[in-house]
């Protein structure tokens, strides 16, 4: 089982995959761009999906790390994240925002928009972007669709709290490339 992909161990805690991930460029079939925003999620977060053990929804982000576990937020948009940590575990990272790099035109189509910074500012848009849906739950990371590529520059990393959480443990897991414009929403500057 391929655990180390684009330079990081999916086997690592929640938050330490989360910010290795910002610079990352992740592909589906050819379409995606650079990661510039994710969200750390942990099974003993009362915020995560894994909190109250496994179920049929996410039963991939128990699975296997290097592993994508895909479900619908409020029962509209896909949201795309990655799992780590060791199978059984019930950790992951929510992949919240890209820069667009490949295959924008079809982005766009997908999208039914024209301006860039709105192609993946956001998991619903980003996975509505990419084709991403459940079909792709449990998919492996390292194999079609999917491509991870490491970073070709040294990265600055930014944190805060996630976005829409009001049941979480104060922690400042999400994390963005510093001075992105194409992140979600834009990091507190103090």
């Amino acid at each position: 089982m391929k655990t180390m992909l684009a330079g990081i161990d999916f086997r690592a805690p929640a938050d330490e995959v989360a910010q290795q991930l910002i610079g990352t460029v992740v592909l589906v079939d050819g379409v995606g761009g650079r990661i510039v925003e994710t969200e750390a999620y942990d099974r003993e977060d009362p915020a995560s999906h894994a909190f109250s053990g496994p179920t049929e929804r996410n039963g991939a982000m128990f699975g296997e790390p290097a592993h994508a576990y895909v479900y619908r937020s409020y029962g509209i948009h896909w949201c795309l994240n990655f799992v780590c940590r060791e199978h059984g575990h019930g950790a992951g990272v929510l992949i919240r925002a890209l820069e667009p790099l490949a295959g924008l035109d079809i982005m766009r189509e997908r999208r039914g928009v024209d301006d860039v910074r709105l192609l993946c500012s956001g998991p619903g848009k980003l996975c509505q972007a990419l084709g991403v849906s459940r079909a792709l739950n449990g998919a492996s990371l390292a194999a079609p669709p999917f491509e991870l590529l490491a970073p070709e520059d040294a990265i600055e990393r930014v944190a805060g709290p996630r976005i829409g959480i009001s049941k979480a443990m104060a922690v400042a897991w999400r994390f963005g490339l510093a001075g992105s414009r194409f992140v979600s929403k834009p990091f507190r500057q103090d």
